[in-house]
């Protein structure tokens, strides 16, 4: 199917500010870091969107969903449920390989500042939560169905667990611009995810 032209506009201001709001935050990105990013006038970003609150949308579903594709690519090359779940401390401690998360995790980054400034982001960064811990679990229950996973692991606690773990590690190599922290958690991720192994 043949896209527009507006359709065309709109992805790349969606894809050339997509690392700006990860970077800067909703607050901290003004017009005119979307004016540089893209390229193009305030009339032609407006034009396209109806408010910068719009974009930010986009841009989070867009973030998120480069994680997300990832994700899916590499649980779908394996079929062993603990090769699986390997995958997130695998990604995230080696996140400066994929530009999508240099800037930090969308969730993370998203939440921190929104939690009460912006309630529809806040709302979609909420349902990409559910999505990620939900992800987890379906995992974790097929892994006990296939008798890959012990049949007493609960998948909704050790799905909390990984996601804090994440998120919290990924915090500190952030603040503290180095990757120590994150290395010691996603390896200590990386044995706890092997010992629910049958």
């Amino acid at each position: 199917m043949k896209t527009t032209k507006s359709e065309n506009t709109k992805r790349l201001i969606i894809e050339k500010t997509a690392s700006v709001f990860n970077t800067k935050g909703y607050a901290g990105t003004s017009i005119n870091d979307l004016m540089n990013a893209t390229g193009l006038s305030k009339g032609c970003i407006y034009g396209n969107f109806e408010n910068k609150d719009e974009i930010a949308l986009n841009v989070f579903d867009h973030n998120f969903g480069k994680v997300t594709q990832h994700m899916k690519e590499r649980i779908l090359a394996t079929e062993n449920s603990i090769e699986r779940l390997l995958v997130y401390p695998q990604t995230y401690k080696n996140y400066f390989r994929y530009s999508f998360l240099q800037a930090g995790c969308p969730i993370l980054n998203t939440a921190t500042e929104v939690d009460d400034t912006h309630p529809k982001l806040k709302e979609r960064t909420q349902k990409a939560l559910v999505f990620w811990k939900t992800s987890i679990e379906n995992q974790i229950k097929r892994g006990i169905a296939r008798k890959e996973i012990k049949e007493d692991t609960d998948p909704t606690e050790i799905a909390v667990i990984m996601i804090s773990m994440i998120e919290g590690a990924f915090m500190q190599a952030k603040v503290n611009n180095h990757m120590t922290e994150l290395k010691i958690a996603m390896s200590f991720l990386e044995r706890l995810i092997k010992n629910l192994s049958i």
